[in-house]
Order: C-alpha cells, then structure tokens, then sequence
C-alpha cells in the first residue's frame, strides 16, 4: 500500500484509483498522521512536545519560505516518480 497522500493523487491522476477509493485514501492517510502525532505527543509529554514545536520542520537560517516549498516540491517529484517507475507493468525486469 501506500501511505502518502501526494501518492494517491498521483495513482488517482493516473486513473489508477478510482476517486471515492483516491478520496477515502488521503482521508485516512490524514487521519492517521494525526494518530501519529497524538501518539508522539504522548510519549514525549507536555513539556518535550512543547520543548521541540511538536516536531515541526522549519526552514534552516538563510533560507527562505520559497526555498523550503521548493524542496518539498521537488523531493515529493522524486519520491511519486520512483513510485511509479517502481510499479510500471510495462517495464521488464531488466530495467530494474
């Protein structure tokens, strides 16, 4: 399966999932990314949680707003076209 929701709309896209299924995908992935950090909220405790911003990225000093969304464009581009490079029926096991 796949747990991101940048990789269900990508299979969505590729009229590989169906919309409601797409849908009920990214509705669950978000959800359990909440159960997530409930969990580590609760394993770290009120004032660690608080210490670390809840785990939250921010961008590095020097860098700007733009500089951190263009990364993320970028990395979420590499990680949906390896997906689907890794799951093409058209490719033959020579190619991987």
């Amino acid at each position: 399966g796949h747990i991101n929701p940048a990789v269900t709309f990508g299979l969505f896209l590729a009229r590989k999932l169906s919309l409601t299924r797409a849908l009920f995908y990214m509705v669950m992935q978000v959800l359990g990314a909440i159960c997530g950090a409930g969990v580590v909220k609760g394993f770290e405790g009120k004032k660690r949680y608080g210490d670390l911003n809840g785990g939250a990225n921010f961008v590095a000093p020097g860098y700007t707003k733009g500089d951190g969304l263009g990364a993320e464009i970028v990395g979420t581009f590499i990680l949906v076209y390896t997906v689907f490079s890794a799951t093409d029926a058209k490719r033959s096991a020579r190619d991987s």
